[in-house]
């Protein structure tokens, strides 16, 4: 099977080869390095990709149970993972005998879970011998299968809960537990719906796969294309437009990319040398450009795949996700282009000489022709929410919008899905899953550990008791662990760890569920930007030739409301307005008074970070619009940390700022000769 690890927009020759292998093996640091199959071999990883896609497809029309459709998909992951993703790097594009022993493995062990049925399940408490090591078998396959996918660090991490498990009885409390043998602990994680085969499998079986294979299909049709040369066009002709399309590219092109880092690859090829030629600094550019490619992760329609499982864990529908993000995500990209305008403030004496460079580096077709020629492609992205509108579930709707997307192609000759191309995106769908459904199954281990252990209450209390019993100190820890536990897993995982090790404190502190969860899930996300695994500012920096590490503090300053909002939603009572929830005696008066102070603020912080409103910024004013900001957008934390000393810090907030700006429109002073 033939695959290529760099984005499909991105064009022929556009980076020289020394760039391209950089960038690649950035992305494979993500995706993990793939095989690339050839003969029968790669005929033979298509049709089973396809059939991948194909059965979860069915799944999702018709009734499969529930056993059965989660044990075929990680069966699927790991027949598909042992054979695209190698061992090492000098066995690729090959299939040795232990990837075929391997193979072989995974089949059976499906096999014999699916034929099981009632009697496996039965005895869970009574294990009969083979079904302790098929158990084993099971662990040590999807280990494998992880590690070959993600890396090494999610399933040593992995086996550190594994044998926490058996011989917690060995610790000191609080961490103290009974301890496990083996009949006990791994019937429980491999053949209850408690570990591996748990909440995040089910979610990635039911719904992240569907998404993958749909963004497949929307790259197949040319709609990451569409969405980057209209961006051009919308922002295009002026020197301001080279961050703006940055901005607005990531956003449209969030949803058919799916990834971060690939979101940032495609945009940055094309976009760094319109950017370079108007003024942007190297890692002032793929410090934008990493933060573009965060905002795919955390923008609706398709969001990464850890917000299908907040949707899980609250019992809530996928479109009261989207619900609660709509705000963030408006939030983030204002403060991007407030970011984006003060760039061009600071590069206005170069952007002059670079406008005509800037305006041809921009060769795409007008608007209004490229609304006439491929503007259905718009159709096919609000297609998902048009249907959950509707009332249909999130899996009909996801299913529906591939029909629309399949259809509406063909009004092109271009864009068409031929059987070939459709064949094609089903098996890159499925091949995308891989990763994510290793993730979600090595996870399970963990939180199989964990809830059978009681180890989440425990670290609930310890986190409580630690911060004093202070709402704002707890949140300030649990981020700070997310943050830490995202360094060194995915993303993905990183949120099912912390949603059942975290969450629970500050739940027991009075934030709403939805919160916490929501707080978890922005905190997972910087991991994309954040080292020693910031691989969205890596990349950028491999293409624009800047350092990588001061690339990452780019990226941070770009990233910088997805830093502080989070903690709004659950240190402020009113905060949840962001999520458009009502909390207590909240009107929707409430809520836009919530956006208008956290625009406001993040506006004044994105001036202090870039030293420059109207013009350049003193150090005192700087810091006088950082404080502001902190006030604007986190008066309820100020009140609570000073106890009630600084009465309405939000209008001392609105009132410096405005002097500030005030003192900003005042004419300099004349310099005496």
């Amino acid at each position: 099977m033939s695959s290529t690890a760099l984005p499909p927009e991105v064009p022929a020759g556009a980076l020289d080869d020394a760039t391209a292998r950089r960038v690649e093996a950035l992305i494979e640091q993500e995706e993990g390095a793939q095989n690339r199959l050839k003969g029968w071999l790669g005929r033979a990883a298509v049709v089973i990709a396809v059939a991948m896609s194909l059965f979860h497809l069915w799944a999702a029309w018709d009734i499969v149970p529930t056993t059965t459709l989660r044990f075929v998909h990680v069966g699927f992951a790991m027949v598909l993972g042992f054979a695209l993703f190698p061992m090492a790097g000098r066995f690729r594009h090959r299939l040795m005998p232990w990837d075929w022993a391997l193979i072989a493995a995974a089949i059976y062990v499906v096999w014999y879970l699916v034929t099981g049925g009632d009697d496996l399940q039965d005895r869970i408490i009574f294990p009969e011998p083979m079904d302790i090591v098929v158990g084993w078998l099971l662990i040590a396959l999807v280990l494998e299968v992880t590690r070959r996918a993600t890396g090494w660090i999610m399933p040593v991490v992995a086996l550190l809960f594994l044998l926490y498990g058996f011989h917690g009885n060995l610790l000191d409390p609080p961490w103290r537990h009974q301890g496990y043998d083996a009949e006990r602990l791994i019937p429980h994680l491999t053949i209850t719906l408690e570990g591996i085969f748990g909440t995040a499998v089910d979610v990635s079986a039911s719904l992240i796969v569907l998404f993958t294979i749909y963004g497949a299909i929307l790259q197949a049709s040319g709609a990451g294309k569409f969405f980057v040369d209209f961006s051009f066009a919308l922002t295009g002709g002026k020197p301001q437009s080279a961050g703006r399309t940055v901005v607005l590219s990531s956003f449209l092109l969030g949803g058919p990319s799916g990834s971060g880092v690939a979101t940032t690859v495609t945009l940055g090829t094309v976009a760094w040398p319109m950017m370079k030629k108007v003024g942007y600094r190297a890692d002032d550019a793929g410090g934008l450009l990493a933060a573009g490619g965060l905002g795919a992760i955390i923008s609706p329609p398709v969001m990464g795949a850890a917000a299908f499982l907040i949707a899980e864990y609250l019992k809530i529908g996928y479109l009261e996700v989207l619900v609660m993000a709509i705000i963030p995500t408006c939030l983030y990209y204002a403060s991007l282009l407030f970011m984006v305008e003060l760039d061009q403030r600071r590069i206005a004496a170069r952007a002059q000489a670079g406008d005509a460079a800037a305006a041809e580096a921009m060769k795409v077709d007008p608007v209004g022709k490229l609304l006439r020629l491929y503007g259905f492609h718009f159709s096919t992205l609000i297609a998902i929410v048009v249907f959950m509108v509707m009332g249909y579930s999130a899996t009909l709707s996801v299913l529906y919008a591939m029909g629309v997307a399949v259809a509406l192609s063909f009004l092109r000759r271009e864009t068409a899905l031929t059987p070939r191309r459709l064949v094609d995106a089903l098996a890159a769908g499925a091949v995308q899953s891989v990763g994510i459904a290793a993730t979600c199954a090595c996870a399970g281990i963990i939180v199989g550990v964990i809830t059978l252990t009681g180890l989440g209450l425990k670290f609930s209390d310890i986190a409580i008791q630690a911060a004093g019993g202070s709402l704002v100190v707890t949140a300030i820890y649990t981020g700070l662990i997310v943050w830490v536990v995202g360094l060194a897993v995915p993303v993905t995982a990183s949120y099912i760890i912390c949603a059942v090790v975290a969450a629970p404190a500050l739940i027991k502190l009075g934030v709403p569920d939805y919160a916490a969860h929501m707080f978890v899930f922005y905190y997972a996300v910087l991991s994309e930007v954040s080292p020693p695994t910031a691989l969205s500012p890596f990349a950028a920096s491999a293409i624009t030739g800047a350092g990588p590490y001061r690339t990452t503090l780019q990226a941070w300053k770009y990233t910088l409301p997805a830093f502080v909002l989070p903690f709004v939603f659950v240190t402020d009572p009113e905060g949840v307005g962001l999520l458009l929830q009502l909390h207590g005696d909240m009107t929707w008066m409430d809520v836009v008074w919530q956006v208008v102070l956290a625009t406001t603020g993040l506006a004044a912080l994105a001036a202090a970070c870039q030293g420059w409103l109207l013009r350049g910024l003193a150090g005192w004013e700087r810091w006088g619009l950082g404080l502001a900001g902190v006030l604007l957008i986190f008066p309820a934390s100020i009140q609570a940390l000073v106890a009630d000393a600084l009465p309405h810090p939000h209008w001392i907030g609105l009132v410096l700022a405005g002097m500030l700006l005030a003192l900003q429109w005042r004419p300099r002073p004349a310099s005496s000769s």
